[in-house]
């Protein structure tokens, strides 16, 4: 039988009306991360990647926003007593002595129920594959899973998957807004603006020099996520004091201020109205209506998700400063520092970098 091997991609529901779009950030990022591939075609509600080196691609794609899962497989004709037989064949292969297994399958079926192959499969594998001793589980208990998608020509039975980023593909809003990254709070702000589709421009903003490798770390995190293969940064330099909730919040107000000084209409804030007293933010808001601009507060629906999102761009080590400024509690509303702004925009430096393995090195580098 003559079968071939994809990575297939399968798109969030809020993607499924922006395919192509996802299509070709598939093919950008691809070439970004210099992977090989024949090509990128869709099959019904999923998407096909030839690639060369399937376990590398799916790992450059799952970069990307708007997929909800990635998967390895063969590709077979959508035939009944084919699709039990490869089910069970590869079984063999990824089933351990003594695992629980269950079968799944999900797509378009031809004459026959998926839960008809389900079932025919799961007999099949415990009847042929009795040495491995291994028994089916249920959708709760199971140690591993036998997936199958079927689409109306083929079925893909799995070998590898992983979980995709959800969100939107990147630019499929057709709007650039800009977005300030200072700390973690902000990082994830940032990185939510980017899987909600938006074509974001990042400014980096910070008030000592001791600050700029934990930045630069962020940075690097947040970056490929972009789909570009260079990438431009600004970098400012704001003279606030560090310690205390009040000057925290000046510093918040004066990067707000920074960010309408930009050409860019539509501003991204690092707000959350669990975080921030909604006083704090209807303030933030009406700075930007002032200046005719349009804000976007994307994490304005996140709660504790915040530190699921925080984890994706590795910052894990810095959950007890996350920790430290999501418990900040106050009703003031402090100024923007209107000196400190005047100042900081003549530090500014523009930093371009080559998207690659050398990004935090070249960003310090840079600032040096």
């Amino acid at each position: 039988m003559n079968e071939m091997s994809y990575v297939v991609v399968f798109p969030t529901i809020f993607s499924k009306n922006k395919i192509p779009q996802l299509i070709s950030n598939i093919k950008k990022i691809l070439k970004i991360k210099n992977q090989q591939f024949k090509s990128v075609k869709r099959d019904c509600d999923v998407i096909l990647v030839d690639a060369n080196d399937p376990v590398f691609a799916s790992s450059a794609i799952n970069l990307l926003f708007g997929i909800e899962k990635i998967i390895i497989a063969k590709q077979i004709k959508n035939n009944f007593q084919d699709i039990i037989s490869d089910i069970t064949s590869i079984s063999g292969n990824l089933l351990l002595k003594g695992e629980k297994f269950l079968v799944r399958v999900e797509g378009t079926s031809k004459g026959f129920l998926v839960k008809d192959v389900e079932i025919a499969a799961t007999s099949n594998i415990i009847e042929k594959k009795s040495k491995l001793g291994a028994h089916p589980g249920t959708d709760q208990n199971y140690d591993k899973l036998l997936f199958t998608y079927l689409t109306k020509n083929f079925a893909y039975i799995s070998i590898f998957s992983d979980k995709g980023n959800g969100g939107i593909p990147y630019q499929s809003q057709n709007e650039k807004t800009i977005c300030a990254v200072y700390d973690e709070l902000s990082a994830v702000s940032c990185y939510e603006t980017i899987k909600q589709g938006y074509d974001t421009k990042i400014i980096v903003c910070y008030r000592q020099k001791s600050e700029l490798m934990n930045l630069a770390k962020i940075i690097n995190q947040i970056i490929p996520r972009l789909v570009q293969d260079k990438i431009e940064l600004e970098f400012f330099c704001l003279k606030i004091k560090s310690s205390g909730i009040k000057n925290y919040l000046v510093y918040v107000n004066s990067i707000l201020e920074l960010m309408l000084k930009q050409s860019n209409n539509r501003v991204s804030l690092s707000l959350s109205p669990l975080v921030f007293s909604s006083k704090f933010i209807d303030n933030s808001l009406k700075r930007v209506f002032e200046k005719k601009k349009i804000p976007i507060i994307p994490l304005a629906g996140v709660d504790s998700s915040l530190f699921d999102e925080a984890k994706e761009i590795g910052l894990e080590r810095n959950f007890k400063k996350l920790e430290k400024i999501v418990m900040t509690s106050s009703n003031e509303i402090p100024p923007f520092l209107k000196k400190e702004v005047e100042m900081a925009i003549k530090t500014k430096k523009v930093i371009s970098i080559k998207v690659g393995s050398n990004n935090l090195h070249d960003i310090l580098d840079s600032l040096e």
